[in-house]
């Protein structure tokens, strides 16, 4: 069960985070001040589906190593802590300033400013979580271990 569990709940959670990535960006880009301000409130309700998976997903991750801390079940055990604290530390305070800010038509300098911060931490987030997936469907045999990466993530990690 835990082997389905697990990249279900690692899917939600990505697509979670890129929903919420993309909703920013695009209304940032191509919509009014009311819809932006839709979207930034929307998001922390958000949370509640979000956080709920990462924390299944991470669990479940941990119980299926069964331990180890090597290859690629150690590359995906030490990308979590920056997962989690660029969530908790930047992602979710983030979310919840410019939710109030939003909801009070307060579309200044600080809001862009935070709204630029809280864009490139979720990118990180994005990219890490990705990278964990890919190194799951290696896992699995979804793809060769030895493929060449399309870029270095020794770089990232």
């Amino acid at each position: 069960m835990t082997r389905i569990i697990h990249p279900l709940a690692g899917a939600i959670a990505l697509t979670t985070i890129a929903t919420f990535w993309l909703s920013t960006a695009l209304t940032e880009l191509f919509a009014s001040h009311a819809s932006v301000a839709m979207v930034k409130t929307a998001i922390p309700w958000g949370f509640l589906l979000l956080i709920p998976a990462l924390a299944v997903t991470g669990g479940s991750g941990l119980f299926l190593a069964k331990g180890r801390r090597t290859g690629l079940i150690g590359a995906k055990i030490k990308r979590m802590p920056f997962i989690a604290g660029n969530g908790i530390l930047v992602l979710v305070p983030a979310a919840l300033f410019l939710a109030s800010k939003a909801k009070a038509a307060e579309f200044d300098t600080t809001f862009y400013a935070v709204q630029t911060l809280e864009l490139f931490a979720g990118a990180l987030n994005i990219v890490l979580l990705g990278l964990n997936m890919r190194d799951g469907f290696k896992m699995k045999g979804r793809f060769r271990v030895g493929q060449p990466d399309h870029f270095n993530t020794k770089a990232l990690l």
